[in-house]
């Protein structure tokens, strides 16, 4: 079966990664991949085409609500000399611009995918509100499915009025061969930072966005240094770095400069995630964030905003707290640090275990393909 991927772009971020990971785990025997990025390339192209799957770019930059039409006869052109069997689109801006080029192309069907659930102008990029809402009316002419990572998303755009008669869910996977417990790893990280085997380190591992909220996770970080002084608090993720000047302020106004390790962007998520004794998401919008599952696994008890699919992810091996509630998120994050370390590795082997359980990628990768055999044989029915 060959299939297109088309993709906003291929930098580290979340969606990037799980479609890494699912060209990965399907069998290169029974399946040829393409992906198109439709702005540059991006860091993760190299290791897109490192599994023998091209990658091409469009080059494209996001200047308007309306994409460049010339763009969208390109990639149509692209995809008449690539005739796949399925084009599956990633995001907001692949799906609009994909989904045309596909019409345009003689109509291979498509599989929109939606991974956020915040679409309020407040919270994400006016551009791409605008877009996620005004494709509900061509989600009933565009594409053959409505592929969405999380129930909440689902439901959020069905309120947008969304096409939900061809729509469903499938859950972000993770492999537990690469994020798991690792003592050395571990140990390197805490050598690398200056810190001590026992000292408590708290982790929030995201990209500097509106949407992640690196704000309340700070002023909770200073509230927690109050109970524990001797915490620590590491932040990772792109622009989430020492050059990050509003970071920088907001960390000195809460009292833990000398408390805060500013990393950026990370090739070495598995190490990070298992130097840590606890990791939060603070976000206010999500779909189903993976740095929650990948330091689950890695037996990393978490503290997570009630947004998306986090809690459902979470169950009962962490906690739970509203967004924008530096108070609440502060008290759990302390909750957990007062445990015994006998008792916080037993709520970190609880969270690995649903992991393996509910959240497989062998069991997502399977999915996938059960969906993508469905889709691409109505085409023939």
């Amino acid at each position: 079966m060959k299939i297109v991927y088309v993709i906003n772009g291929l930098d580290i971020g979340g969606a990037e990664t799980m479609l890494l990971r699912l060209l990965s785990q399907c069998d290169p025997r029974h399946y040829d991949f393409e992906v198109i990025s439709l702005t540059d390339p991006g860091d993760i192209a190299n290791d897109v085409r490192a599994l023998k799957v091209p990658v091409r770019a469009l080059g494209m930059r996001w200047e308007a609500v309306i994409p460049n039409p010339a763009a969208v006869f390109r990639l149509a052109g692209w995809l008449r000399q690539s005739r796949p069997d399925l084009v599956q689109t990633w995001m907001y801006h692949a799906n609009l611009v994909g989904g045309l080029a596909a019409k345009l192309a003689g109509g291979p069907p498509v599989i929109w995918g939606i991974r956020q659930t915040n679409v309020d102008l407040a919270s994400v990029r006016r551009r791409t509100s605008l877009i996620a809402k005004g494709a509900a009316l061509l989600s009933k002419i565009l594409p053959a499915y409505v592929l969405y990572n999380s129930h909440v998303s689902r439901r959020a755009h069905a309120v947008l009025g969304y096409a939900d008669d061809r729509a469903g869910v499938i859950a972000n996977g993770f492999d537990l061969e690469v994020f798991k417990p690792d003592t050395a790893a571990r140990g390197a990280v805490r050598r690398e930072l200056g810190l001590d085997e026992g000292t408590p380190l708290v982790g929030l591992i995201a990209r500097y966005d509106p949407q992640k909220d690196h704000a309340t996770f700070i002023a909770a970080a200073g509230l927690v240094h109050g109970q524990h002084p001797e915490a620590h608090f590491l932040l990772a993720g792109l622009d989430a770095d020492t050059e990050n000047s509003a970071l920088a302020t907001a960390i000195a106004e809460a009292g833990i400069t000398s408390h805060c390790h500013l990393l950026g962007h990370r090739n070495d998520m598995p190490a990070l995630m298992a130097s840590l004794d606890t990791a939060c998401s603070s976000s206010i919008g999500e779909g189903f964030p993976n740095t929650v599952g990948e330091a689950m696994a890695c037996d990393v008890p978490c503290v997570v905003t009630d947004v998306g699919e986090s809690a459902l992810i979470v169950g009962h091996t962490g906690h739970v707290v509203p967004p924008r509630n530096p108070k609440a998120l502060a008290e759990k994050i302390a909750a957990i640090l007062s445990l015994t370390a006998d008792a916080r590795r037993t709520l970190g082997q609880s969270a690995r275990t649903r992991i393996g359980t509910k959240f497989s990628l062998d069991a997502t990768a399977e999915t996938y393909q059960e969906l993508w055999h469905v889709i691409a044989n109505s085409r023939n029915t």
